[in-house]
């Protein structure tokens, strides 16, 4: 009996949840430091921590999320309960993080946003572990598998891109539509959160209805043990996860800091229509470099020269941003020479590493007689989340040693040299630092050449005879 293909529709409601889900996560990664600590006013460090130590409980919580969806069995399948569970709440968690009571300050203001950030952190994973891990239960192993994923990953993209582009812009336009000069930030980032989240909810609405899983498909989860076990077995492997930890602290550390480097430093007084062109440039940088840039330049060296160059790049755009920031100018067209070269880069190598760590499996197998494949794909989600909250941490520091925020008044402060020099030196000579760690790092201890994979297939095949 022949399978059925999925229908157009179907691939459609997949994508779609993957554009609402990542727009709730964009907008929770990129403004939860700025609104706590610019628009309401908590302390940076307060921040920082609550941020760190939420996204750390959150990455150790991802594996104990897929043992339960594993273990549930119902009429609906074990994966739509819980994508539809978790999106309600977490858009109703999200709209509350957002939505700060005024009234509120001190302590009282920090427990609220611990206990809403370290809510929907909870109630993200109870969605976004089932979302992906639902592939197999109504796709064909093969192409038609590796595409949808591939569709996801786009679509994913896609919504971090929107939220990305239109938040600082619609922020404006909503808070000072519905209020006054003085709290329109406020005001603007909970209409925002009530948009997103409503999206949200109908997006995967779309998904789980159109959706139809297989009640046999069985679902793999790795523990934390299982995580380590896999890491501290597979030197490979360990070399990656070091370098994915470097990439992704290198952009956060920037990503978190970019806000305040246009709204107090570069351009005060248009500091939100050139804050919207730099990151809306920059994520079509990154998408074009993953679609066009990656396989054109992949016609003329190996991986290996690839990634080097990838990482040569985010260097030089970190040193342009630093050397177009010291002559004093305002000229946003001037900082999309470098938003292409550090985001271009980051593209390219969230497609290199994705290859190196499958590279790591066939080296897991020859070495240790094993293929962990689930355990070492669900570090990569894991390692993320970790330099997620410790590059929220680096950036509130940062904050805080510099004493970068609005005054007790509420208008832009202004900065004095000392501080613009800390915020530039953070936000770019921070994150060439960690660069260059992680690929001192890879190019020590990572050894998995064309040519030796070639030899370790060729040994995997000849033991299988």
């Amino acid at each position: 009996m022949e399978t059925k293909k999925l229908s157009g529709g179907e691939k459609f409601a997949y994508g779609i949840g993957a554009v609402g889900k990542d727009m709730v996560y964009m907008l929770s990664a990129a403004y939860i430091l700025y609104y706590y600590q610019d628009v309401m006013g908590v302390s940076a460090i307060a921040m920082g921590i609550i941020l760190a130590v939420a996204r750390v409980f959150d990455a150790f919580n991802d594996p104990v999320m897929g043992i339960l969806v594993a273990k549930t069995k119902t009429r609906w399948g074990k994966f739509r309960p819980w994508l539809m569970i978790g999106t309600l709440t977490n858009a109703v968690v999200l709209f509350l993080m957002f939505s700060a009571p005024p009234s509120l300050s001190g302590n009282g203001l920090v427990a609220y946003a611990a206990v809403t950030y370290i809510l929907w952190g909870v109630t993200y994973t109870m969605m976004d572990i089932p979302y992906w891990s639902m592939v197999p239960a109504f796709t064909e192993a093969g192409k038609e598998r590796e595409g949808l994923s591939a569709l996801a990953r786009s679509c994913a993209g896609v919504g971090s891109a929107i939220i990305s582009i239109v938040t600082v812009m619609a922020v404006s336009a909503l808070g000072h539509a519905f209020g006054t000069d003085a709290d329109y930030e406020r005001i603007g980032y909970r209409l925002v959160a009530l948009i997103v989240a409503v999206t949200f909810v109908v997006f995967i609405t779309v998904t789980c209805t159109v959706i139809k899983e297989k009640s046999s498909v069985q679902m793999e989860s790795a523990s934390v043990k299982d995580m380590f076990k896999a890491l501290i077995q597979n030197d490979q492997a360990m070399t990656m996860v070091i370098a994915i930890v470097m990439i992704n602290t290198a952009l956060y550390i920037t990503q978190n800091l970019l806000i305040y480097f246009f709204k107090y430093d570069f351009s005060p007084a248009d500091w939100e229509g050139n804050y919207t062109l730099f990151n809306t440039c920059g994520g079509v940088f990154q998408i074009l470099a993953m679609m066009l840039l990656f396989p054109l330049l992949r016609k003329f060296m190996n991986s290996m020269k690839l990634f080097a160059v990838s990482f040569g790049m985010a260097m030089a755009g970190y040193v342009m941003i630093l050397i177009i920031s010291a002559t004093g100018s305002q000229n946003v067209y001037l900082l999309l020479i470098p938003a292409f070269l550090i985001m271009a880069a980051v593209g390219m190598l969230n497609v290199i590493v994705t290859v190196f760590l499958a590279n790591t499996v066939d080296y897991g197998e020859w070495k240790n007689g094993r293929r962990d494949e689930s355990v070492i794909f669900s570090m990569q989600t894991f390692v993320v989340k970790l330099a997620s909250g410790f590059s929220a941490l680096v950036a509130s520091i940062v904050l805080t040693v510099f004493h970068i925020k609005k005054d007790e008044t509420g208008v832009l402060s202004v900065l004095t040299d000392g501080q613009r020099i800390g915020l530039r030196g953070c936000m770019t000579i921070l994150p060439i630092v960690v660069l260059v760690i992680g690929f001192v790092v890879f190019k020590r201890h990572y050894f998995l050449t064309d040519e030796k994979l070639e030899e370790i297939d060729a040994q995997i095949r000849t033991r299988s005879k």
